[in-house]
């Protein structure tokens, strides 16, 4: 009888300690969460993070008020390009490869589709940011007659 108990309780599921992540300061939207800027709350919030290591580093898209908590989905990669930076624009096709200078039209991460002016002709493109100050812009297919 013992054996049985002993199994049956092995069998249950074992109840974990939840916790969420909530915010000790006002995080204004676009500052990055740095390890002094959030705390662990011993009780599960719908929707917050769990962990310290799913956040710190990433960018706020919105405010984040003290006591509340720090939901993923109002958080992002950081931006390296932001409006009006002066960037370096990519072009590359086969063997040639062109580089010129633009005008960020939005801020973004890399990966991010921004739009941007080139100087020279004043044209407005769009293209991924790739590292810090590069945007690569693909060949644009204009629709047939």
């Amino acid at each position: 009888m013992r054996n049985v108990l002993i199994l049956l309780l092995a069998l249950l599921p074992q109840i974990a300690a939840a916790q969420s992540l909530v915010a000790t300061r006002l995080i204004r939207a676009t500052e990055i969460i740095g390890p002094g800027d959030i705390a662990i709350h011993d009780t599960a919030i719908p929707g917050a993070a769990a962990s310290v290591d799913q956040v710190i580093g990433l960018e706020t898209r919105v405010a984040i008020y003290p006591g509340r908590p720090v939901r993923l989905s109002e958080l992002g990669p950081a931006a390296v390009v932001e409006r009006n930076d002066v960037v370096q624009i990519l072009y590359r096709s086969g063997a040639l490869t062109i580089l010129t200078e633009g005008r960020a039209l939005a801020r973004g991460a890399i990966g991010d589709q921004v739009s941007v002016m080139n100087l020279a002709s004043r044209q407005s493109v769009q293209g991924t940011i790739m590292h810090a100050g590069f945007v690569e812009v693909s060949a644009q297919r204009r629709p047939l007659r």
